[in-house]
């Protein structure tokens, strides 16, 4: 009479140790950390319903056992990222950051030059720590002449090559640039709505899985 309790324990046993197994796994997983502003914070959207959000639910959905860390500031700028990720490195030990950041200094009309600098410095500190490097590529409207538009764009993609980063050009294609690109994006015209978030992730996610270890 006592071996279905012998063998109730033996599962309970088993159970437990999967549970600790998986605890164990997910805790040694390789972090992704997004080091971003608004466009990653989910400003103005429902909990969950970012891209970053999305990302996690699709590393789940594929199986990729890693954690997402998203450290990301609505208003943020690079200067404020620059500040703010040798702590993230320290704490969290990434395997993969994501750098989001520079759209807020040109709104902010701030030295493109100094972006340049700060997504400069973050590239190589994450490189410094063992990271992997993703730059998250921005493009400015026609309103800011099309020479700093240029050179805008054109910073991303020289830091990019100067670190050997990946680089996703344009973060907001297939948002910015569709046919009616003002249905994609809320009333102030700068933060997309909750039903652009998939079409963003879509274009981060083939650059992000290349560089999961």
């Amino acid at each position: 009479m006592k071996f279905p309790l012998v063998r109730r324990h033996c599962i309970a046993l088993l159970l437990l140790a999967g549970l600790a197994g998986a605890s164990l796994a997910q805790k040694h997983a390789p972090v992704i950390l997004v080091l971003g502003d608004s466009l990653s914070a989910e400003y103005g959207l429902k909990r969950g319903t970012g891209w970053v959000a999305l990302m996690e639910q699709r590393l789940v959905s594929e199986k990729i056992l890693a954690q997402v860390v998203n450290a990301s500031i609505s208003g943020d700028t690079t200067s404020g990222g620059r500040s703010r990720l040798p702590a993230l490195l320290a704490a969290h030990q990434p395997a993969v950051v994501v750098i989001e950041l520079g759209g807020n200094d040109a709104l902010r009309g701030l030295p493109l030059s100094m972006t340049r600098d700060n997504l400069d410095a973050m590239s190589r500190a994450a490189r410094a720590a063992g990271a992997r490097v993703l730059l998250a590529g921005m493009q400015l409207p026609p309103n800011y002449g099309q020479a700093y538009a240029r050179e805008f764009a054109a910073a991303f993609a020289a830091v990019a090559k100067a670190n050997q980063a990946a680089l996703v050009p344009f973060m907001l294609k297939g948002v910015a640039d569709a046919p009616d690109p003002t249905a994609l994006f809320q009333a102030d015209r700068i933060h997309p709505v909750e039903a652009a978030h998939p079409v963003i992730l879509n274009t981060m996610w083939p650059a992000v899985r290349k560089l999961i270890p």
